[in-house]
């Protein structure tokens, strides 16, 4: 998995793009992304559009600042990017939650 971050100085934002590679997307049909950015709602995950290579990728402007996320593959299995900033702990469980940090 991969964050790939780039500052677009006309808006004051980072366009952070969001990758997972076809041997993390295993067999899944659709990734979506969800984290702090969206409320963590499943409802309002950001699907990840599927590339020719087989990975699954999507990007957004985020202002500075750090945004726990995480993936869900066919809707049902939660996983961390294996690339983030960081990691803590999600409050349930010994769950921890992916880190952007911009």
């Amino acid at each position: 998995m991969a964050l790939a971050k780039q500052f677009v100085k006309s808006k004051s934002v980072f366009k952070v793009t969001f990758t997972v590679p076809a041997e993390a997307a295993s067999d899944a049909k659709k990734i979506a992304l969800v984290g702090e950015f969206n409320g963590w709602n499943p409802e309002e995950a950001i699907a990840l559009k599927k590339q020719k290579d087989g990975s699954f990728k999507t990007s957004l402007e985020l202002g500075a600042g750090e945004y726990q996320f995480r993936y869900i593959l066919d809707g049902d299995k939660w996983e961390n990017d294996w690339a983030a900033d960081k990691y803590v702990p999600a409050g349930v469980d010994a769950t921890e939650n992916s880190v952007v940090v911009l």
